[in-house]
C-alpha cells in the first residue's frame, strides 16, 4: 500500500476512535412544588402528553422528556443561571396566541414581532409564564412540537464548541462578532441541534440589558442547580465509557451522573432506555 495512504488511513482510523460519541437530548428537569398541576399545565397547552418515566409522572415531548422534581418552597426562577428558556413552535403564531390568552394563560411577555432578528416576515415570539415562573417560549415555526432549549453564556462561540466536541452535537453555525437587534445585544452566538432540540446560545451582555435591576451588581452566572430549571441531560450509550472519555478531557462527572456544563449549568448524564426509546 501506498505510505500516504497508511498514514491516511491511520490518522482516519485515530480520529474516528476518538471523535466523541453521539448523545442525545434527554431531558430539562424543573423543580415544582406540585408536578401533577405542572404536567396538567403543560400537557394543556403544548404539544406535549401525560406519561410516565421510571415510575414517576412526567411529560414526553416528542424525542425527550420534561421531568420534575417535587420541592417543598418554590425554586427560585430570575434569569441569572445561564439556561434561559425552553420552548415550542406554533404555525400560526397569533392566532396560538389568542388561544393561550382563552386558556388563561399569563405572559411574562406578550406576541413581539421580531421579523427583523430572524429574518423572516411575520415571526413572533412570547414568552409564556410556567408554573414555576420558569419561562417558555412560544415562536412562529413550521410546526408546534418541543423545538428549542434557550442559554446565555460568556463565551457563547466556545460554549457552542464545547457541546459538538464532547457530545456530539451538530453545529448550526455562529456569530463570532457582537451584533445588536434594537439596541441589545445578540452576538456573538451560537446555535448547535441535538436530535430535534435546537439549543441555541446568546451572551450575557443580553441577559445583563434584559433583566437589569437582576444583573446591576452580578459579575458571572449562577449554577442552575436548585434554580426552577434545574438541569439538563443528554441520554449516551455507554455512561462508564463516556465518564472516561470526558475525564480524560478535564471533565469530572460525579457518581450520580452529573457534571458542569459551559457557564455552571449543570447537566446529568443517562444511559438506561426507557420505554419511549
Amino acid at each position: 500500500m501506498n505510505p500516504r495512504l497508511v498514514c491516511c488511513f491511520v490518522a482516519l482510523t485515530a480520529w474516528a476512535q476518538e471523535k466523541p460519541a453521539v448523545a442525545h437530548f434527554h431531558h430539562v428537569h424543573i423543580n415544582s412544588t406540585d408536578p401533577a398541576a405542572a404536567i396538567e399545565f403543560y400537557t394543556k397547552r403544548f404539544d406535549c402528553e401525560k406519561s410516565s418515566y421510571k415510575g414517576q409522572d412526567a411529560v414526553w415531548a416528542q424525542k425527550s422528556w420534561i421531568l420534575f422534581n417535587r420541592v417543598s418552597t418554590p425554586a427560585p426562577f430570575e434569569v441569572i443561571s445561564a439556561i434561559w428558556h425552553i420552548g415550542w413552535g406554533a404555525e400560526d403564531m397569533p392566532a396560538v396566541y389568542r388561544k393561550q390568552l382563552d386558556m388563561g394563560t399569563h405572559f411574562q411577555t406578550p406576541i413581539t414581532d421580531i421579523s427583523g432578528l430572524a429574518n423572516t416576515p411575520n415571526f413572533f415570539y412570547a414568552y409564556v409564564d410556567g408554573p414555576e415562573h420558569e419561562l417558555i417560549e412560544l415562536n412562529t415555526s413550521r410546526n408546534h412540537i418541543f423545538g428549542h432549549l434557550h442559554l446565555f453564556s460568556e463565551d457563547p462561540v466556545a460554549a457552542g464548541e464545547w457541546y459538538v466536541n464532547n457530545f456530539g452535537a451538530v453545529s448550526r453555525g455562529h456569530t463570532a462578532t457582537a451584533r445588536f437587534y434594537k439596541g441589545f445585544q445578540v452576538a456573538p452566538s451560537a446555535a448547535v441541534t441535538m436530535d430535534n432540540v435546537n439549543i441555541l446560545i446568546f451572551p450575557m451582555e443580553h441577559a445583563r440589558q434584559t433583566f437589569p435591576d437582576l444583573w446591576k451588581d452580578r459579575k458571572g452566572f449562577e449554577t442552575s442547580k436548585n434554580r426552577a430549571m434545574d438541569h439538563i441531560a443528554f441520554r449516551v450509550d455507554d455512561l462508564g465509557a463516556t465518564k472516561e472519555r470526558l475525564r480524560k478531557s478535564g471533565i469530572q462527572v460525579d457518581s450520580d451522573g452529573f457534571l458542569e456544563g459551559p457557564d455552571k449549568i449543570r447537566i446529568e448524564l443517562v444511559q438506561a432506555a426507557d420505554e419511549r426509546e
